[in-house]
């Protein structure tokens, strides 16, 4: 797959990928979207912001699938239950990635194991490792409509 999967957090969990035949439309739209999340690297997270300015997690997935034609809901928990589930193994970049147990946190996966994420505040905007908190802190993944 482009990018390259990650090995799942649990097995079994995840629902089937989109069609392939969806996937060319896709990749446009994510590459819009992954173009504006870069663009915002070093930009401060600020609890709350969605630019732009500064951006918190979700503000800054929400604003990056904006510039792409997509509408996603505010907070990182319920960007959870939009789209598409995806499984771990078949992650695309600008697919969204989501942490801890209760999917509190969000960032948008590049491809090669790595996402662009606000990581809280204090910190800056910035693209790293998608095992940044630990394999064990990611939860789930969705592709956005």
């Amino acid at each position: 797959m482009p990018g390259g999967p990650i090995a799942p957090a649990a097995e079994g969990t995840f629902t089937e990928a989109q069609a392939p035949d969806a996937g060319a439309a896709y990749a446009g739209r994510a590459a819009r979207a992954l173009g504006f999340a870069r663009a915002q690297i070093g930009r401060p997270c600020v609890q709350g912001a969605s630019g732009p300015g500064s951006y918190d997690c979700s503000g800054l997935t929400l604003a990056a699938w904006r510039t792409a034609g997509a509408a996603l809901p505010r907070t990182a928990q319920e960007q959870a239950g939009h789209g598409t589930q995806v499984p771990l193994t078949g992650l695309e970049p600008g697919d969204l990635v989501f942490f801890h147990a209760d999917a509190g946190h969000v960032g948008l996966y590049t491809g090669d194991g790595t996402i662009v994420h606000a990581p809280g505040p204090g910190a800056t905007v910035r693209e790293e490792s998608v095992f940044f908190a630990g394999a064990q802190a990611i939860h789930s993944a969705r592709r956005p409509a």
